[in-house]
């Protein structure tokens, strides 16, 4: 079946998708491309298709649409249903190449992870830009909410993030990050004011580049 004449199924079918091309397909996702501090996350995640059949994937969706209790209650079930490999960029990298190409450099290490544990024919990407794979790439505006295996690795990657900001907070408990995960919230954007910026902001961005001026 070609992509092209999928492209009702990707809409249509969630359980469905990635068997209907006859390939083993991944899908790839990315968390923290706007916050002002921490790294880029991505995730990699393929679906065995004796997997499918499991009751967790109906609850499985755009990580963004799902409360932080739901995502820590998947998570676990997920990567236990699903092989994958979860990556980052850093905010140093972020700050050398810029937060696109280093989000790219991000999901080419979630994809060769993947890759030393399963070959894949495709690899399904969130958004509007693809990295450059050694497989067939298919870029899905609002893949999260449209394929399953893009969903199931929106939520590794949100998951595995909000924990790295969590235990980051404990070390740097001014800006909030147990709760905006670096995100400019009133909290964070007060903490900068009082105490300045850390090594895991993002120095290219503002107000973090006045800061480091």
């Amino acid at each position: 079946m070609s992509l092209k004449s999928s492209r009702k199924v990707l809409k249509a079918d969630l359980s469905a998708f990635d068997a209907a091309f006859g390939v083993p397909v991944c899908g790839i996702d990315e968390v923290g491309r706007g916050p002002l501090a921490g790294p880029v996350v991505t995730a990699c995640a393929f679906i065995p298709a004796e997997k499918l059949k499991h009751p967790v994937w109906s609850s499985v969706n755009d990580s963004k649409k799902l409360t932080p209790q739901k995502r820590e209650y998947l998570f676990e079930i997920i990567k236990d249903q699903c092989i994958y490999h979860i990556a980052e960029a850093s905010a140093d990298e972020i700050d050398t190449l810029n937060i696109h190409h280093a989000t790219l450099i991000a999901m080419k290490r979630a994809y060769h992870g993947l890759h030393e544990k399963i070959a894949v024919s495709l690899a399904l990407i969130d958004g509007k830009f693809a990295p450059s794979l050694p497989c067939k790439t298919h870029t899905v505006i609002k893949g999260d909410s449209q394929s399953l295996s893009i969903a199931a690795a929106s939520i590794l990657a949100k998951v595995t993030r909000d924990r790295m900001m969590q235990t980051l907070h404990e070390e740097f408990p001014h800006y909030g990050w147990d709760t905006n995960a670096g995100y400019g919230t009133e909290t964070h954007m007060n903490g900068i004011a009082a105490h300045g910026i850390t090594p895991h902001h993002r120095k290219s961005f503002a107000p973090c580049k006045s800061e480091a001026a």
